[in-house]
């Protein structure tokens, strides 16, 4: 449904994006991570045809956004950092508009704004005035507006910026909701985003595409992880000394009296004749357990190394 293909954007001497390239299917929920700066929205914009790009090709359902981007917006229901909205119209006033500007035919019109409400949960504020609602519900109907004319392709930049817990919870509901049939880009600087929402993950750092997988993938790279923590009850000398002698062990920690972080050699699973030695020496087995790398240290490890 979209493909990115060397994707740069210089403003003078700044590169704002470089040499980005990333495909998303149709039914994927790609999570498009990255810290504040690192060139998210940029790239939202011109998938969007809101900004072209220096070089590089996007094309939409086909479409490429430089050559037909009337054809590519017509296939994108787009949420921007800051939603579009007009604070003296009501909700329903306010979609009405915008199924005008979309051309939504007369015919199906009053059919897909009541849709585009109903989904969004905000049916109950269609004769409010949209500056009297709170900040969740306006972001409501934002992603209502982008859905009114009931796009195969949906792009949400920051969908979540600045909304209470409860808020943050109920939008990202929405936003499975929408996926399926649907194609979602969600760009966001907040990793628990992508984690409860997405299929997919693309990293980007300081404009270049840093890490490409998808959740499921990602997820195994979390479990696998080499690392066991070990906890016991008796402590005597020489513990660390013994574990090290394993030739499957690379190296050991001792975190506390009593505790240790062990890493194994890769492929190497070592919990079972560890546990014998620890009750074999009388040790006291209290915990013995794999110490998973989170996706947060995932994150923060591809960026700092790429950026170094």
């Amino acid at each position: 449904m979209i493909s990115v293909q060397n994707l740069t954007k210089r403003y003078g001497d700044l590169v704002a994006i470089d040499n980005v390239s990333f495909q998303v299917q149709r039914g994927e929920v790609l999570g498009f991570l990255g810290p504040n700066g690192a060139g998210k929205t940029t790239t939202m914009r011109i998938i969007t045809a809101y900004m072209p790009p220096t070089e590089g090709t996007v094309h939409v359902a086909g479409f490429d956004v430089v050559e037909n981007p009337i054809e590519a917006k017509r296939q994108i229901g787009y949420l921007p950092e800051n939603p579009p909205l007009y604070n003296d119209m009501t909700v329903d006033g306010y979609l009405d508009f915008v199924a005008d500007i979309k051309q939504v035919p007369g015919k199906n019109k009053k059919n897909r704004i009541g849709l585009a409400m109903e989904k969004c949960g905000i049916t109950d504020v269609r004769k409010r005035l949209i500056g009297n609602l709170s900040k969740g519900y306006r972001q409501r109907i934002g992603i209502a507006q982008a859905i009114v004319h009931d796009p195969a392709i949906i792009v949400l930049d920051e969908p979540t910026l600045g909304l209470d817990p409860k808020q943050i919870i109920e939008i990202r509901e929405l936003i499975k909701n929408l996926s399926g049939e649907r194609t979602v880009i969600l760009s966001t600087h907040v990793l628990p985003e992508v984690t409860m929402t997405c299929t997919r993950v693309a990293i980007i750092n300081e404009g270049r595409i840093v890490l490409e997988e998808s959740l499921d993938k990602l997820s195994e790279k979390v479990e696998t992880a080499q690392n066991l923590f070990l906890k016991i009850g008796y402590k005597e000398s020489g513990v660390k000394e013994k574990i090290l002698s394993f030739e499957a062990v690379s190296n050991v920690s001792e975190t506390s009296s009593g505790e240790f972080i062990i890493q194994s050699r890769e492929g190497k699973d070592i919990r079972e004749d560890l546990a014998k030695m620890v009750v074999g020496n009388g040790w006291g087995l209290l915990e013995l357990r794999p110490l998973t790398q989170t996706l947060e240290e995932i994150f923060l490890r591809v960026i700092s190394t790429e950026g170094g």
